[in-house]
């Protein structure tokens, strides 16, 4: 938890006065007993009177209110640096988070990510709150009850030095047990977390393929193993109060038996004092009964920054570059020289790749399923980096371009259509916020998606719920492609962007890129043939390596891979080629 105070800094002076003001609602709470015990022993059996019983009883309200007005203070600096810090502390760890690349989102996995930037910056929030409010008041009213006892009478006081101990001894038993369970809840949580979030994601999918009820039966398996944990450390945890309260009471029968002959002896012992030393006593019972769920609060919180810190100390793999602008020269606008890649280490699933691709070219990259077509042009995108060779653009390597800038002069249309919550005119807006209506409007023109559009009441106004739930796949596949071409890229990039379009569609589609980003270099990943056979050129992928280079008739000729790929989808068209 150390490493996250940092993020404490701007809210030191409320964090240091807090924690003041509670010392002295607690120095007040002590002076009480003292109060009550001259209320007893001077009021009544003194026989100073009623007057002298009103002034003190006015003084106990005094200091309660005063009390009470330094609680409200505390309570309140203890909620503006909670909250305070807990949203400097998301905000940083979702700046963090923002900077990963596929890399780490894969190593770690979105939801265990919302469970950290959620429940457990909550859990700290909780923490710095208790800090504040409790840390300095609870061992400040235990030592100081015991110092008061010992001023009354230091043999009794000794009864409280013994009570101390045990009950400490007992907290220190329970919380030594009841801790590892703690760190277990936040991994069963962690565990029904991505479980919900999957179903919540895939509930088209489960209804598809009827999986209501194994799903239903693995998410109450889930729960049923944080309920399990959950019991057990409650079982711990719940013999706390028991015995601490045993404690006390055997505690304050000693203090009344004791107390109570020297009393009856009149051994130098007052009614007053045997009330003092009592309320003393209950003072440290309820001050270390706080810290017993301190201890259980901060355990909860060192779990919960442990993973926190797990995110903060993982470094992106990539480097950011420093270059911000590329001139066009005679070189190859892309070039990939020799390139390798592999996710693990182990297996590369590029392997050795070699072209070059001139500008205002389109290329098609075609392959079998797993044989490397998505992360060829994520590799250009530089959503990881190569293990292996270099990427050029324009002759300068992609790890020296700025990847703000890498991403300004390239649009991508990815595989899995993604649209956000907003409208239609939002959702275009993300590659060029200041883009024009005429552009827009191009952009979809181009997209094949201007008519739908229009014919919607609201035309680019028109509302888009999360995921774009509410469009079909090829409006959402079209709105994407829009997406990407708002604000005029130098390189498109369309990986299997138009699958759930129709043939017509996908034509019309083809033919308005061809004839309106002559400029442009674009890259087709596709497994329709008929989608590339247009292209400048085609690179045919089989298992990571390049299986076939070339327009679609000479791949016809010269690579089996593509023959048996085109084969697969035009028989009669492939068997005619053969012959």
């Amino acid at each position: 938890m150390f490493k996250l105070a940092k993020y404490l800094k701007p809210y030191r002076t409320k964090a240091i006065i807090g924690p003041i003001f509670k010392l002295i609602e607690a120095i007040f709470e002590l002076i009480v007993p003292i109060v009550m015990k001259m209320i007893i022993d001077e009021g009544i059996d003194g026989g100073k009177g009623q007057g002298y019983i009103l002034k003190m009883g006015g003084v106990l309200v005094l200091l309660s209110v005063v009390g009470l007005c330094s609680s409200l203070v505390c309570q309140t600096l203890a909620s503006i640096v909670s909250q305070g810090y807990g949203t400097i502390v998301r905000n940083e760890l979702f700046k963090h988070i923002e900077s990963f690349t596929h890399r780490e989102m894969d190593q770690f996995g979105s939801a265990t990510l919302i469970t950290r930037i959620t429940n457990d910056v909550n859990q700290l929030q909780v923490a710095v709150a208790m800090l504040i409010r409790l840390v300095v008041r609870a061992p400040f009213l235990v030592i100081g009850a015991t110092i008061m006892a010992a001023t009354i009478h230091l043999k009794l006081s000794i009864i409280f030095l013994l009570t101390a101990i045990v009950l400490s001894i007992v907290i220190y038993f329970i919380m030594s047990r009841s801790v590892p369970y703690y760190k277990k809840v936040q991994q069963e949580l962690d565990t029904a977390t991505t479980i919900t979030r999957e179903n919540l994601t895939g509930t088209r999918v489960i209804r598809a393929f009827s999986r209501q009820n194994k799903e239903e039966s693995r998410f109450n398996e889930a729960c049923s193993s944080l309920n399990k944990a959950s019991i057990q450390v409650g079982k711990i945890s719940s013999l706390l109060n028991p015995f601490t309260y045993m404690i006390v009471n055997i505690g304050i029968l000693c203090l009344l038996w004791f107390g109570g002959n020297q009393v009856a002896n009149n051994q130098g012992l007052t009614k007053g004092d045997i009330v003092a030393l009592v309320n003393y006593m209950s003072q440290i019972l309820l001050a270390l009964l706080v810290l017993a769920n301190l201890v259980v609060i901060f355990t909860k919180a060192s779990a919960s920054a442990h993973r926190v810190n797990e995110i903060f100390d993982t470094v992106p793999s990539l480097i950011d570059g420093t270059e911000k602008e590329l001139k066009e020269n005679h070189q190859p606008i892309i070039e990939f020289k020799n390139v390798s890649f592999s996710y693990n280490k182990t297996k590369l699933v590029l392997e050795h790749i070699n072209f070059k691709i001139e500008r205002g070219q389109t290329i098609g990259i075609i392959g079998a399923t797993g044989s490397g077509k998505s992360t060829l042009v994520e590799l250009l995108s530089r959503f990881y980096d190569v293990s292996e060779g270099e990427i050029l653009i324009y002759g300068k390597n992609v790890k020296e371009i700025q990847n703000e800038y890498l991403r300004q002069i390239i649009g991508i249309v990815p595989q899995k259509a993604v649209l956000f919550h907003g409208t239609i005119e939002e959702n275009l807006r993300w590659r060029k916020i200041d883009a024009t209506k005429e552009e827009l409007w191009q952009a979809l023109k181009i997209a094949q998606a201007e008519e739908f559009v229009r014919k919607n009441p609201l035309g680019l106004q028109e509302e888009i719920v999360a995921g774009g739930k509410n469009l079909s796949g090829g409006q959402k596949q079209r709105l994407t492609i829009a997406r990407a071409l708002v604000g005029n890229p130098k390189i498109l990039i369309l990986d299997d962007s138009s699958s759930a379009l129709d043939f017509a569609t996908d034509a019309s589609l083809r033919k308005a890129l061809k004839d309106s980003l002559r400029n442009i270099t674009v890259i087709m990943v596709s497994q329709r043939a008929t989608t590339l056979k247009n292209c400048d050129f085609i690179v045919c992928l089989d298992d990571g390596k390049v299986a076939g280079l070339g327009t679609h008739e000479e791949l016809l000729k010269t690579s089996k891979v593509y023959q048996q790929i085109y084969q697969s989808q035009f028989k009669e068209e492939g068997q005619h080629h053969e012959k």
